[in-house]
């Protein structure tokens, strides 16, 4: 870990001697700023004038980032998820702006927004290269570029979570989704994208001939596919992309800039164009006198894969795909047009007769070949015998033979346990529909194996709307209320994969399904209470579920867990209770003495993670009541949030330093 941090400063403190100079002028245009304003601030205090300045900023930073749109193919989808996670600051920077109109901040928030900023910025560099970047040196560089993007993940994490939302008054809808975002930070940081194994392998294959680019011209045209530059268009940008690159310093080694050359010279001779051998622009490419490719119209390539279409077909919004790539994003648990965004209301194909016949005749007239048009081999290339099997048994789940429906519903659990696509193709078939109408069975082992299934089937994203339209969410509550062990067990997990979508949680909550689920969490099994307080988190993060929750009695079966050492669930708990103590009937709840002597033995005794869960929630507790504070230090806490302060983990430094803060500053603690 230490050495991949030490390969992304490195390569950071390459950037900042090239394109970071625009950052480096922002920076330098802020300070400016605050020494011209010194004035001001000793009049209006700090926090008010440069506050609002570096929010500002901060939010122009992120109307900067929203402008890339050309994300190379290798890093694509990090840099689009990045982009949205940035994104959904937006309404917390604009809340705060409006606060600092009428309140000035502590020089602990002012600094926080610093921090904020800074992070934003090193995303914005890191979005910049992967946008105008040379496409072979990223993917030379990917996984470097891997590391920075995680080092990004943990500025922003950290930066988010320094935030003193209860000095600065933030609403509690905007705390939860900044919350939101940075248990997704979190997720990204511990995620490992899968590494393209045959791109790899051909960048090795290419850089280790030293033959003419003949020998590998079948690994040469896979490189040019999958790093997009077939076009003459697209070739000379990275040309240009190159030049960028040399001069800002950004390749150290000869044989490394020897090596990007050759291959874009490659890369020019396959798609026609004859190579210079200077890359500065002085000599322009020129085409061919025969040029052996066409440049395909943007019409005739499928927006899946950018491939030119030889079966194309129409879906439900009138967008054209190749049928083979629009088949495999439906069998991969998708009913949205790719292209659009939206819902498909059927998933039929028509062919697109009209645009075939077209590509057929401007090939032909520019002596292309088109690729060989790939046979159907059944609906949706899904094995036929396996799709037989699945429309007999959901026939089966309507049998009023008892072992008929018995077997039936047991092969579909355990067919939708097992291969994602067997979720879609049960679903697509009306199996669906028929698990719902089974959890009101009257036969318990029936109703198991109906809700088992149904949690197994909202595994698939695309699953999830079609059962809650059917009605699921109030018939699994019912099991939940009256099942077997098993059957509730799977209900709670079940409630918590559906509710992983936000409106559903409203649903739930709705629905009176937040006292069952906080009964199992009371008598459960051991695995019940896990399946129960992992539902119950995810549900609570809606601000209505909490006051439900409350009234359900939630608290006192999680003060249970943390006495419960032997269960393992102290951290789950102290989350949820985290969660609960932004409401004021929650903290009255929590907040009793005894249990505040409870969390300072945590904070003394416990893990890592306990002592961080219960450094934060005496810190919401103590932020609204001063007895707390007090209570805290007779029971030792000064000594133990010293001690957290220095060997804490990251998280639990900073909640102890906040605490010794709020200790510090508080009128009623001599």
């Amino acid at each position: 870990m230490d050495n991949n941090f030490e390969t992304d400063n490195n390569i950071i403190m390459c950037e900042e001697e090239g394109e970071g100079s625009e950052d480096k002028k922002q920076e330098m245009k802020m300070l400016m700023l605050m020494m011209m304003s010194s004035s001001l601030m000793e009049m209006e205090g700090e926090g008010g004038i440069n506050g609002s300045y570096v929010v500002r900023e901060i939010l122009e930073v992120i109307e900067n980032i929203g402008y890339f749109g050309n994300f190379r193919k290798i890093q694509r989808k990090e840099c689009l998820s990045l982009v949205r996670r940035l994104k959904l600051l937006v309404p917390l920077l604009e809340e705060i702006k409006e606060l600092l109109q009428s309140c000035s901040i502590s020089d602990e928030a002012f600094n926080c927004f610093l921090c904020l900023k800074k992070a934003l910025l090193s995303a914005k560099k890191l979005l910049k290269q992967c946008n105008y970047g040379s496409k072979i040196f990223l993917a030379l560089e990917n996984e470097a570029i891997l590391v920075r993007f995680h080092h990004v993940y943990d500025k922003l994490y950290g930066a988010l979570e320094d935030i003193p939302y209860e000095e600065l008054g933030i609403s509690e809808e905007v705390k939860e989704q900044v919350e939101l975002m940075r248990m997704q930070l979190n997720r990204a940081k511990r995620r490992t994208e899968t590494q393209d194994i045959e791109l790899a392998m051909d960048m090795m294959v290419v850089f280790s001939k030293t033959d003419d680019c003949s020998a590998d011209r079948a690994v040469i045209e896979r490189l040019a596919k999958k790093l997009d530059l077939c076009t003459i268009a697209d070739l000379k940008s990275e040309t240009m992309a190159v030049n960028m690159l040399l001069k800002d310093g950004f390749v150290k080694k000869p044989d490394y800039v020897q090596h990007i050359m050759e291959l874009l010279g490659k890369f020019k001779q396959i798609a026609g164009m004859e190579e210079t051998n200077e890359l500065d622009g002085a000599k322009q490419a020129r085409p061919f006198e025969k040029c052996p490719s066409f440049i395909i119209p943007h019409e005739f390539l499928c927006p899946i894969t950018l491939e030119i279409m030889t079966d194309p077909v129409i879906v439900a919004t009138g967008q054209t795909y190749e049928r083979e790539s629009i088949q495999k994003w439906f069998n991969s648990g998708h009913h949205t047009c790719p292209k659009t965004g939206q819902t498909l209301s059927h998933l039929t194909l028509a062919p697109n007769f009209a645009l075939y016949n077209l590509i057929v005749q401007c090939c032909k007239e520019n002596n292309y070949d088109l690729p060989k048009k790939v046979e159907d081999k059944g609906p949706e290339s899904y094995s036929s015998a396996k799709l037989e099997e699945i429309l007999f048994l959901v026939q089966n789940l309507s049998s009023s033979q008892p072992e008929v429906l018995r077997e039936a519903i047991t092969k579909i659990r355990m067919l939708s346990k097992k291969d994602p696509e067997n979720r879609i193709m049960i679903a697509k078939n009306g199996g669906i529909t028929s698990l719902v109408r089974l959890l009101s069975n009257p036969e318990s082992d029936i109703q198991e194996h109906a809700v088992t299934a149904l949690l197994n089937l909202s595994l698939a994203e695309a699953n999830k709307p079609f059962i809650v339209q059917e009605g699921a969410i109030r018939a699994i509550i019912e099991v939940l209320k009256n099942g077997t062990e098993e059957a509730k067990e799977n209900s709670a997990a079940a409630l918590f994969s559906l509710s992983t979508v936000d409106e559903n949680k409203l649903i739930v909550g709705c629905s009176n399904g937040i006292p069952p689920l906080v009964d199992l969490l009371r008598s459960g099994t051991a695995r019940g209470k896990k399946d129960a307080a992992t539902a119950l988190f995810n549900l609570t993060l809606n601000p209505a579920n909490k006051s439900r929750a409350i009234e359900a009695g939630i608290i006192q079966p999680l003060l249970d867990l943390i006495e419960d050492r032997q269960l393992g669930m102290v951290d789950e708990a102290l989350s949820i209770l985290l969660l609960v103590a932004s409401h004021p009937d929650g903290r009255n709840e929590i907040g009793e003495l005894s249990f505040v002597q409870t969390l300072i033995g945590i904070i003394k005794d416990g893990t890592p993670k306990n002592k961080e869960c219960a450094a934060a929630l005496l810190l919401v507790l103590g932020s609204h009541n001063f007895s707390v504070l007090l209570a805290a230090l007779q029971y030792g806490a000064y000594d133990h949030l010293r001690e957290l302060s220095t060997n804490g983990t990251n998280r639990a430094r900073r909640k102890a330093n906040s605490l010794l803060r709020l200790i510090s500053k508080s009128e009623h603690i001599g």
